[in-house]
């Protein structure tokens, strides 16, 4: 599999531009293009999959641990032609304290892939070389193929930055200069999510494949993608981690047993954020997987019986997601019901009483509202409560991402007890309820996905069979 990962000396680079542009100028020369994400990140994902046709899937060597990382690369990337990874942060940086942990360098050596560094040359000439010097002999397992010059202000500007580049023995396979045309916009998370803008994003897209285009060397790029070596790796399966998904849960009844049971996932352009991986492993387990949309919709999907709402922005859609009164009961009656909720940061929100002081679905006991601090970072977790996604003393590791915070932020069953990098309890199970602030990849853990699964199954049977029993 021909590959390369796009990286940086720090965020700001332009590596997100160089990605996703890549992308589209190598799809639209008719090849497969399967696009990947370092890191947890769920906005890029969202451009790189407008740009190819295909899911954005990400790689983190934190949440998955570093075994998985190939396998699932080569999942993604089957039947394709080519694999374009955008890396997170700078190429070195990774999980705080952890070494290379996460870091694209990471990624970039347990996926034997040469590294495009792509420098922001606004505000540099002969550095430059000192610059990717440093980067490409920092360590020596990480391939450094050539250098992208970003950000580049005119023809005497770029011959500087090319000498000096040459001296250094550093090939460059593009030079973009200043567009600011093709300016994604951004907020208080990172870029606004290709749902919420769909047209516009399109058309970035395709702006950012013809400054590609003009600006890069296709054919070098592509020959150095070819220079990866192969890899010894079986690729990750869904279907290969579904094996027990029929075993029993909770009264004995498993979903082999009841049937295909109904999974609703929320969507739209308030929540955005998911894995592919999560949807692959609920349909493995035997479930089938139907979208919804909160902002849009005014009932659960017909036979619903479980439900997942990840993560998102209902602070940005607060006041739509309250108007829609019919779904909110909906979701209410369902939970009290006892009916399986797997809710991720957003989700959270979505379930609290109110969220700045509108109402949401008050499916808990808690209050939510926009904060000036983020609260960012890895995690280490364990399940305190054994709920609808993993029995007590489950240990995974997760993600945190938010401006808002919840009051309060636990209930008297807690979802989690992080161990690191602070120890804390946090988030709510109650009954078929599981809520919390923090985002997983179901991939490193799928007796999450077969648990939940299983769960939906047993109660639509309950549902059926209370339903039968009456006149």
């Amino acid at each position: 599999m021909p590959r390369l990962v796009v990286a940086a000396p720090s965020s700001g680079s332009g590596k997100t531009t160089v990605a996703t542009g890549l992308m589209a100028a190598f799809a639209e020369r008719g090849l497969a293009v399967s696009p990947h994400k370092a890191g947890p990140d769920y906005i890029d994902p969202g451009y790189h999959a407008l740009a190819t046709g295909r899911p954005g899937r990400n790689l983190d060597a934190f949440m998955c641990g570093p075994e998985l990382v190939a396998p699932l690369f080569a999942h993604g990337a089957a039947g394709c032609d080519l694999a374009v990874v955008e890396g997170v942060m700078g190429l070195y940086d990774g999980a705080a304290g952890r070494g290379e942990l996460a870091s694209t360098a990471q990624v970039a050596k347990l996926l034997r892939a040469p590294v495009v560094l792509v420098v922001d040359a606004s505000s540099q000439s002969r550095s430059v070389a000192a610059l990717v010097h440093g980067f490409a002999s920092f360590d020596p397992q990480v391939r450094l193929g050539g250098v992208i010059l970003n950000k580049v202000g005119s023809d005497r500007h770029e011959v500087m930055l090319r000498e000096a580049l040459e001296e250094a023995g550093m090939p460059v396979l593009g030079v973009l200069r200043r567009a600011p045309q093709v300016a994604t916009p951004s907020r208080h998370l990172g870029l606004v999510p290709v749902a919420e803008r769909h047209a516009d994003a399109l058309a970035a897209v395709a702006a950012l494949a013809e400054q590609v285009r003009a600006g890069c060397d296709l054919g070098a790029l592509m020959a150095l993608a070819r220079t990866a070596p192969p890899l010894s790796c079986e690729p990750w399966s869904p279907a290969s981690q579904a094996p027990g998904a029929g075993r029993s849960h909770g009264n004995g009844n498993g979903a082999a047993r009841h049937g295909r049971p109904v999974i609703a996932v929320a969507g739209g352009a308030a929540f955005t954020f998911s894995y592919a991986e999560h949807a692959e492993l609920l349909t493995a387990a035997g479930a089938e997987v139907v979208t919804f949309d909160p902002l849009r919709d005014e009932a659960l999907p017909a036979g619903t019986g479980g439900l997942v709402i990840g993560g998102g922005f209902p602070e940005v859609y607060a006041p739509e997601l309250s108007a829609n009164r019919a779904l909110r009961e909906a979701v209410a009656a369902f939970a009290a019901a006892g009916g399986p909720v797997a809710a991720e940061c957003a989700g959270l929100l979505y379930l609290a009483r109110s969220l700045d002081g509108r109402p949401m679905c008050g499916v808990l006991d808690a209050d939510a509202r926009m904060s000036e601090r983020l609260t960012l970072g890895y995690r280490e977790a364990v399940a305190v409560s054994d709920s609808s996604l993993a029995v007590a003393g489950t240990r995974l590791r997760g993600h945190e991402f938010h401006r808002t915070v919840i009051e309060p932020g636990a209930g008297s069953a807690p979802a989690w007890g992080f161990t690191h990098p602070e120890r804390r309890v946090e988030g709510f199970v109650r009954e078929g309820v599981h809520a919390s602030y923090l985002h997983t990849h179901w991939a490193a853990q799928p007796s999450v996905a077969r648990r939940f699964a299983e769960a939906a199954a047993a109660w639509t049977a309950t549902v059926r069979e209370d339903a039968a029993a009456r006149p």
